[in-house]
């Protein structure tokens, strides 16, 4: 049976007190919205269908970025989820198979629970995901009757009796394509919002005599975010998920709770990864490296054995191999550190490629941009770049050359050349009393005047 996947990412999301959708709030930097593209994806659905409202061209284009076969629906007035729905008409027109519809801000919803519901669906006609709260709460209850779900009942028309029941919606749900709008075209909007309301069509289906069930999941994998409170609790349950993740592979966190994880961080087993390091997207650290306190490092490969840190800051296209060493106060953009080399301390090394066993002295900066473009430097294998070097790109320094500390290089450098270029060096007897003296008495004519 072909599936296809609805996400409903049409909210204002009124509470984030945000001009940002609120399906594009990240969590592990990565848009809600993609967090939940992604949980769908196990279901290799036949199409994808994303309702989206208020900022709907932002949605779009992030949508359209993780999958760009997905469609687009467009909820112009937020009338509730059930109308939110009814605008995937066109884009599922002529689908015939199960629709499974999910919700944007709910990020963690878990590849086994959607199969589980699929596998539901194939001897119910509708199957809503429920959860155990271990706090209900205002959250609508499922009335069971063994695997049939009898009705949701919202906790204001609830007695007493069934505001003790802790199987609660999540809203979510999976139903043949035109059994779902059929049952959606029967919704009222009666209601003292005036809205229409997805849940509805349980006792909808349940009147036309049609088998219901409730598939149950932890209550994390329904967490909704809605405030930036709840933001910040949803990528706190992420980055602990993701930590202890990497504990169990072998991976050695020094201070758990400090190193902040992207959604798609790769790390390998015996790395050691001290406190208060972040992870920005499209990280992968191989086995055995050391990234070091205090480092920051987003799309960037570290190979096996290399060390980064402390203070170190790895942006994109940085690709360090094996054993290389990369320290304190030192940036790496775009540029390839060959086996064994190192870049110590205070430098900054951009568009460019360091070869095997160099050594790139304190203070050196690779000079890459001319304001207008951007250029490269190619510095070859067993060189020796002294501290406070200064390399005007593009410019090459062939293989065991050397450039003399202070040095700024403008032209290629030959291998086996020693490359030196700084002015003369000129000390003129007793001119430090004199200058002290007469700006002495500047301020001392200044502050008189004051």
């Amino acid at each position: 049976m072909s599936t296809a996947l609805v996400i409903l990412a049409a909210g204002k999301g009124t509470r984030m007190h945000s001009d940002i959708p609120k399906v594009l709030h990240p969590i592990a930097q990565v848009p809600m919205l993609v967090h939940a593209m992604r949980a769908g994806a196990i279901l290799s659905p036949e199409r994808t269908v994303i309702v989206t409202g208020h900022g709907a061209e932002a949605v779009a284009k992030v949508a359209t970025a993780e999958d760009e076969a997905a469609q687009i629906a467009v909820q112009d007035e937020q009338l509730g989820t059930a109308h939110a729905v009814a605008q995937t008409r066109e884009a599922l027109d002529g689908f015939t198979g199960d629709v499974v519809v999910l919700y944007g801000d709910t990020p963690f919803l878990q590849p086994d629970t959607l199969e589980r519901m699929i596998a539901a669906r194939a001897e119910n006609d509708l199957v809503i995901l429920g959860f155990e709260a271990a706090d209900p709460a205002r959250y609508g209850r499922l009335v069971m009757n063994g695997d049939s779900l009898e009705r949701i009942v919202e906790f204001k028309d609830a007695s007493d009796e069934e505001r003790a029941i802790t199987f609660c919606n999540s809203g979510l749900l999976a139903c043949d394509a035109q059994a779902l709008f059929s049952l959606i075209d029967t919704v009222r909007n009666d209601n003292a919002a005036g809205e229409y309301y997805l849940t509805d069509v349980v006792e909808i289906a349940r009147a036309r005599g049609l088998k219901v069930t409730a598939v149950a999941c932890d209550e994390a994998q329904t967490l909704g975010v809605n405030s930036r409170t709840d933001l910040a609790a949803a990528d706190a349950v992420f980055q602990a998920s993701a930590r202890a993740e990497l504990l169990d592979l072998g991976v050695t966190l020094m201070a758990p709770d400090t190193v902040y994880l992207a959604a798609d961080t790769v790390i390998g087993r015996d790395t050691v990864i001290e406190p208060n390091v972040v992870f920005g997207p499209g990280v992968t650290v191989e086995s055995g490296a050391t990234i070091r306190s205090f480092s920051h490092l987003e799309g960037c490969h570290v190979s096996r054995g290399s060390i980064v840190g402390p203070y170190a800051r790895l942006r994109p296209g940085a690709e360090l191999a094996e054993n290389a060493r990369i320290g304190n106060f030192v940036e790496i953009k775009n540029a390839e550190i060959a086996e064994g080399a190192k870049v110590n301390h205070l430098s900054y090394i951009g568009d460019a490629s360091v070869g095997a066993a160099s050594n790139i002295g304190a203070g050196t900066i690779t000079c890459n941009y001319d304001g207008v473009m951007k250029h490269r430097t190619t510095i070859g294998e067993n060189v020796f770049v002294g501290s406070n070097t200064m390399l005007v790109a593009p410019v090459k320094v062939g293989d065991g050359a050397m450039t003399a500390t202070g040095t700024v290089v403008t032209r290629d450098v030959e291998p086996g050349a020693l490359a030196v270029a700084r002015a003369k060096q000129d000390n003129k007897p007793g001119y430090a009393r004199k200058l002290f003296d007469m700006l002495k008495a500047k301020k001392a004519r200044r502050d008189k005047g004051a």
